[in-house]
């Protein structure tokens, strides 16, 4: 199968959709590769690096556009929009429930999109988790940083100092970006809080954290108690294939002390913090009712060196029975078959399906 790999056009987007390691194996089994010039450059990898591993690197957008698989890391935007090809499988992350344009286009198209973050199986979501990890993680870093005097917070360390309480973080959802949220918040000393509606996550995360980390069942009397003392308000709840539901409300954030942090991971399903919108990596922040709000969704293209690299651990063997078998790929594996988001002009996937019912 020719497989194309475009440049990332997202804002400050370095990731890119195969790494040189990948190509080689797809090579091996007989697969030719179109890597468009300066795809990888960002992540650390040059147009040499893929010539050497078997790939043919290509100008233009269009000339990797036109393949029969299209491999990327963020979701089509506008400008591409007229390069989706009728039958292509398209393969990459979508995020369907917060972009209605994206998905009418792509029913449009006639593509067959598969989508990474609905790829499933025994409620593990393998092509969600290694992004979940790394976002979880800088969701406390970039906190951390934008508490700083100068970036806009009320100069709290999180760590605290011997004497000096330290800041804390509450965290609004206990899967995998809660989790690793917490193992950096814990690590950098902070007093933390998790909330989660499942007592079986709860108990899991005691056998992690201990005493270290207070686990609360997720309630609005709680959070509302909680969120006004947070230093560093993260969001992580995940509804997969749907938009979450709106967990702090504006008159909740008035609450929360002037220089505050929000960072909200769910914002690229559309957030569950009313006042945050998506936001950029050339302009990460905004202040809103004193808060200053984080909300780049493709957080993850921060670190693309180590992103790409744990993404295509994850989505490597999936493009092998892509590109080995095409769509009948989807009929030897119900995981990927649970990636498919929208086929033969049609939307099938039933929690996208739930948020565009007039599209279904």
């Amino acid at each position: 199968m020719e497989i194309g790999v475009p440049k990332e056009i997202k804002d400050q987007e370095f990731r890119v959709g195969l790494s040189p390691n990948s190509v080689h194996v797809l090579n091996e089994q007989g697969h030719t590769v179109f890597v468009q010039s300066g795809a990888g450059t960002g992540a650390g990898f040059s147009d040499e690096d893929y010539q050497q591993a078997g790939a043919e690197v290509v100008a233009t957008a269009n000339e990797v556009w036109s393949r029969e698989m299209v491999v990327k890391v963020k979701e089509p935007l506008p400008a591409e929009y007229d390069l989706i090809q009728k039958d292509q499988i398209l393969f990459t992350y979508l995020h369907l429930a917060a972009a209605r344009t994206l998905t009418e286009r792509l029913i449009q198209s006639g593509v067959n999109a598969i989508a990474y973050e609905t790829v499933e199986f025994n409620n593990i979501r393998p092509l969600l988790t290694p992004m979940s990890i790394i976002a979880g993680r800088l969701s406390v870093q970039f906190g951390a940083r934008y508490l700083e005097r100068q970036q806009g917070g009320r100069g709290v360390l999180l760590g605290g100092v011997p004497g000096v309480r330290p800041g804390r973080v509450v965290i609004l959802g206990g899967g995998v970006v809660g989790t690793e949220a917490a193992r950096m918040a814990v690590g950098m000393g902070a007093r933390v809080q998790i909330f989660d509606i499942s007592l079986d996550q709860l108990a899991y995360l005691e056998t992690l954290f201990g005493s270290r980390v207070e686990l609360i069942y997720s309630s609005t009397p709680e959070i509302h108690r909680a969120v006004p003392d947070a230093d560093l308000l993260i969001g992580a709840v995940l509804v997969p294939g749907r938009r979450p539901p709106i967990l702090v409300p504006r008159s909740l954030v008035t609450q929360m002390r002037p220089g505050s942090v929000i960072v909200d991971v769910a914002v690229d399903q559309g957030g569950c913090i009313e006042t945050l919108h998506p936001t950029s990596h050339t302009e990460p922040t905004y202040i809103d009712e004193g808060v200053l709000h984080y909300g780049v969704p493709n957080m993850p293209g921060a670190v693309p060196w180590t992103a790409t690299q744990a993404l295509n651990n994850s989505t490597l063997p999936y493009v092998l029975k892509l590109a080995s078998f095409g769509m009948a790929a989807l009929k030897k594996d119900k995981a990927l078959a649970e990636g498919l988001n929208v086929t033969q002009n049609r939307l099938v996937h039933p929690a996208v399906q739930q948020v565009f019912p007039d599209l279904a």
